[in-house]
């Protein structure tokens, strides 16, 4: 007599196919697909795609990964602008109330970016206003943190990170690696960050327009933050006069990260710091919380 579970309906759909999961070799793969499983067919079942609509989802998904490489990943902007980059790692970056908190890392973080001194300037190409960034790191006690790595980096002036233009940009613009003094501070030259439309010319953004929703990110510049017995932090700090705080299109935006950029006219101050007056200047300062 025919199992009814083992036989695939409208109505049993989900539990048919749970039922082929018999003996996991990975109990958490097992665990995750079966909560996916279970949630795609009732997607399904409410929304009641139609041939073409179920084939139009999966041109878009194979869209999305013929779009990525080694230079763009179509499916972290996915992840991003439905909230789930952001999801993710709020569940992974619990923190005490002090510690900086986290927020997406983004697609277009790079490894092999030079070591830099402090004061040095990020800028390769010399272009837009420019800014000095002066920041410290410490622990949850108000201690400083000495030899902590700082890895920044940022879009330019007119919104496009050096590997959205290789052709055009320098190579490692706006990135820089710094180290910590013993006071746990940290001082660099770079431009004041630009708003931009994260890529629109790809399935994600045609996604965006359909449903009718921005694709901005408000100025901002990112930051990883390690040192041995903390925690790493991913942030960005954003720039409070930006017009686009509250509609982020990936939900980066946190109270606590939005800072003030000012405009100082001081010309010994940036006779000092080797900068033409008037220049912008912002506080990039870290709480690192202890490694559990």
């Amino acid at each position: 007599m025919a199992n009814d579970v083992h036989y695939f309906t409208e109505e049993n759909s989900a539990e048919a196919v749970l039922a082929r999961i018999i003996d996991p070799q990975n109990e958490r793969l097992a665990e995750v697909m079966t909560s996916i499983i279970k949630h795609l067919h009732a997607v399904v079942k409410e929304v009641e795609p139609t041939y073409e609509e179920w084939e139009t989802a999966i041109e878009f998904l194979t869209a999305t990964g013929h779009m990525c490489d080694d230079r763009r990943q179509e499916f972290i902007l996915l992840s991003d602008v439905l909230g789930v980059s952001m999801l993710v790692d709020a569940i992974n970056t619990r923190r005490p109330t002090g510690a900086t908190e986290n927020t997406v890392l983004g697609p277009f973080h790079v490894a092999g970016v030079p070591n830099r001194e402090h004061g040095d300037t990020i800028s390769e190409d010399g272009l837009g206003e420019p800014l000095y960034v002066r920041g410290t790191v410490k622990d949850s006690d108000g201690n400083p943190v000495a030899g902590a790595i700082v890895d920044t980096w940022q879009a330019s002036h007119d919104g496009f990170y050096d590997n959205q233009k290789p052709d055009e940009k320098p190579e490692h613009n706006l990135r820089g690696i710094f180290k910590t003094d013993e006071k746990g501070a940290f001082w660099y030259r770079a431009v004041k960050p630009a708003y931009y439309g994260i890529p629109n010319d790809g399935p994600v953004g045609k996604m965006l327009e359909g449903l009718g929703r921005d694709n901005m990110r408000p100025a901002h510049i990112h930051f990883i933050v390690s040192a041995p017995g903390f925690e790493t932090v991913t942030t960005h700090l954003f720039d409070s006069q930006c017009p686009y705080l509250e509609n982020d299109a990936v939900f980066g935006v946190k109270e606590s990260l939005i800072t003030d950029v000012e405009l100082k006219d001081d010309p010994d101050m940036a006779a000092s710091i080797k900068m033409e007056n008037p220049f912008w200047a912002v506080d990039a300062d870290f709480v690192l919380s202890p490694a559990s």
